[in-house]
């Protein structure tokens, strides 16, 4: 069987950067289906004896593909191409995907290279066969069903199915990043729309005992999911013990910036991590305004102390659209298994941390020698 595999912005590429996407897309879907390819002139042909289900398993997890098709192919002869029409058309009705009595059909042509004919008399040749078989209305402008046929030089495909993909660029292709991930809802759904940007994703599990306990499990479970989406490329878990240093900033800092000190020590072990990972960034599932340290504020302070970049995919999303992503992506299910919450938030946190007050406080409590001690912690987990 053949499949078209379409790409979006990896078509704006200069042409040498381009053919690195493409086979990095293809090395990635290649990582779980036993196929080939054809790319021709921009169309990528993905050719397999795999099963149809297999491959749309594989195919709706691969960043970098917009969409796909299934195609049927015969050579670029009128009679052949009138031959696969009256073999396909009964197979469209017979499934229900046509309806002649009552459904309108197109026919939409495209060609590359030379011939005798232009794509508008490919489609009225196409289209007349329908109507011989089916006596189906045409309507050209808002069709209830359409037929596509892609000359390609000596070679005609035809199908009639654009399956969106996920979109994005192919993982593996913009470098690595290390994602902060909790046990909550937020923390996966970024790590996942880092994958749909084309970067390897390391995740790092602060282990907050004895303030937090019954995250590790799930997020075990994330990462395993994050996976199905990481085709051609590890989702590396790291954990790390922070609950020391956050009983310091509790006991030895105002209470009220408990939380701004304990953000202030993710970022930093997570640059930390990253350097050893050969990470060019950390990301996080920050949301301004969503909790008390992702206020404007808190957000300067706590990220002050880094200098590597870091991303918040879903900065500017609400409750609900992070949701909707965790719940169509599989990791929402997860993220609402019941766990201990954070035992070391204040009643009243600060939500307006003033930067100066902040780093005399990081200086106060010798957090650089805090962290030196929490770094010793870091330990890679297998799930």
């Amino acid at each position: 069987m053949k499949y078209f595999v379409r790409y979006g912005e990896i078509g704006i590429k200069s042409p040498k950067i381009r053919r690195k996407f493409e086979n990095k897309l293809m090395n990635n879907i290649k990582t779980e289906l036993n196929c080939t390819f054809e790319n021709d002139q921009g169309r990528i042909t993905l050719i397999t004896e795999e099963k149809e289900e297999k491959v749309h398993d594989v195919l709706g997890r691969v960043f970098g593909i917009v969409s796909y098709s299934p195609v049927l192919e015969t050579k670029t002869d009128k009679e052949d191409i009138k031959a696969l029409l009256k073999d396909i058309v009964p197979k469209l009705i017979e499934s229900g995907k046509f309806n002649p009595e009552k459904d309108s059909f197109a026919i939409k042509c495209r060609r590359v290279g030379k011939h005798d004919f232009t794509s508008q008399e490919m489609a009225g040749y196409c289209g007349a066969v329908v109507v011989e078989l089916t006596s189906a209305k045409v309507n050209l402008s808002n069709p209830d069903f359409t037929i596509y046929v892609e000359v390609r030089n000596d070679d005609t495909y035809i199908y009639t199915e654009k399956i969106p993909g996920l979109g994005g660029l192919p993982v593996g292709s913009q470098g690595r990043v290390v994602c902060l991930i909790s046990g909550g809802i937020d923390s996966p759904v970024a790590a996942y729309l880092m994958l749909k940007r084309g970067c390897s994703v390391t995740l790092l599990h602060c282990d907050n005992y004895p303030f937090t306990t019954g995250t590790i499990d799930k997020v075990k479970k994330q990462a395993e999911n994050l996976q199905r989406y990481s085709l051609g490329s590890e989702v590396r878990l790291y954990t790390v013990k922070l609950g020391q240093y956050l009983e310091h900033a509790r006991n030895d800092a105002p209470p009220r910036m408990t939380c701004v000190l304990c953000k202030s020590g993710m970022y930093q072990t997570a640059e930390h991590l990253a350097k050893i990972e050969n990470a060019n960034a950390i990301a996080d599932g920050s949301s301004i305004g969503q909790v008390a340290s992702q206020t404007l504020n808190n957000i300067e302070a706590t990220r002050y102390q880094c200098r590597m970049p870091i991303f918040s995919p879903l900065i500017s999303l609400d409750k609900i659209e992070i949701e909707n992503i965790g719940k169509k992506i599989g990791s929402y299910e997860v993220s609402i298994i019941p766990d201990s919450g954070c035992g070391a938030v204040p009643r009243y946190p600060e939500t307006h941390a003033d930067l100066n007050l902040v780093n005399q406080i990081i200086e106060d409590i010798d957090q650089k020698s805090l962290l030196n001690d929490v770094y010793e912690t870091i330990t890679k987990v297998e799930y």
